[in-house]
């Protein structure tokens, strides 16, 4: 069975090339709200069933959920990929070190297992994945959007594809607008989706140079607010040792627009988060977001449409790809 699950055939070297040839496209052709309304009607109903249900014992998997689709989509788009084990060990996407911390798959896998024995070979583990995120920030207060759904699931997943095209937490501005472009993504959406970080948690270890080490001087990062700082190396030693730290102080369990007063004010966490201060566009909705009175309805509007747009890169629709049977696995 090893076997067969890991063998990927002559015949798709040529797919594999195309997608390494050239950025991941968003255009989203074949996706539609409501694709499974004939096929499997229950399947959104029993996705929210079995994520609400997971999310009640431990909040922090809608931080994870959340993730597992940012993190899928940037490296070969959203086909899935990210669940898949490796072929050889150590070589999967989850293998690789930006994904070392990644969490939630066996949510995702109960998910396909109960839509599964409501109708087989139907719904794809990257549609699933879109409906696990969507329904994260929703259950913890966030906004709702219709999802479009659509996709089927890739069959390669390579380590290496991870470490070349997910952003880093210590990306400077230029580097995060160079990412997300090559996504296709605006300097909006990435302002926007950075949002997300308005849930979960980060280890001690994330932010050590920024703390201790910032330009290799043993200095600190002179954007972080001073008071913060210490808060943080009181928390934090040198080396990376300590608790996980809220990516959103004091609001680390809602999805919320609270994250960019933080950022405002000089206290965000991460490098990358800092770092949405120093372009225009970018600071002009971090701005927006934390001194607006409408700024929790129209951050809600505005992750759901960045969302669906992220959503779209890379899709495989139609006869590409495969409906796995076992998300971590290929048919």
């Amino acid at each position: 069975m090893a076997v067969q699950t890991r063998v990927v055939s002559i015949f798709f070297i040529q797919l594999v090339l195309l997608a390494v040839s050239g950025p991941n496209r968003v255009d989203g052709a074949g996706l539609r709200t409501g694709y499974y309304d004939e096929s499997c009607p229950d399947a959104e109903t029993i996705a929210l069933k079995t994520i609400r249900k997971a999310i009640s014992k431990d909040v922090t998997l809608a931080a994870a959920l959340l993730r597992l689709h940012f993190h899928d989509c940037f490296v070969r788009g959203c086909e899935a990929s990210v669940l898949l084990d490796a072929a050889e060990k150590g070589d999967a996407e989850k293998d690789a070190s930006p994904n070392f911390s990644l969490r939630g798959y066996e949510v995702i896998d109960d998910v396909k297992s109960a839509i599964e024995k409501s109708c087989p070979g139907v719904v794809s583990c990257a549609d699933i994945l879109v409906l696990a995120a969507r329904d994260a920030v929703r259950l913890t207060g966030g906004s709702f959007w219709k999802a479009e759904t659509g996709r089927r699931d890739g069959r390669i997943s390579l380590s290496k594809e991870a470490d070349e095209n997910l952003p880093s937490s210590n990306f400077n501005i230029a580097q995060l607008k160079q990412n997300f472009a090559s996504k296709g993504l605006t300097k909006r959406d990435l302002a926007v989706l950075s949002g997300a970080h308005t849930i979960g948690v980060a280890s001690c270890f994330v932010i050590n140079d920024r703390l201790y080490n910032f330009t290799g001087r043993s200095d600190t990062d002179p954007a972080l607010d001073p008071t913060f700082a210490s808060e943080l190396k009181k928390k934090c030693k040198p080396g990376g040792g300590g608790p996980v730290l809220e990516l959103d102080q004091g609001s680390s369990t809602v999805s919320d627009a609270h994250f960019y007063k933080a950022v405002r004010q000089n206290r965000g966490l991460l490098t990358s988060d800092a770092a949405l201060l120093n372009d225009h566009v970018t600071r002009a909705y971090v701005n927006s977001q934390s001194t607006s009175a409408a700024a929790g309805p129209t951050f809600g509007r505005d992750f759901g449409e960045s969302m669906v747009k992220m959503g779209e890169i890379g899709v495989l629709t139609g006869n590409e790809g495969e409906i796995r049977k076992h998300c971590a696995f290929v048919n």
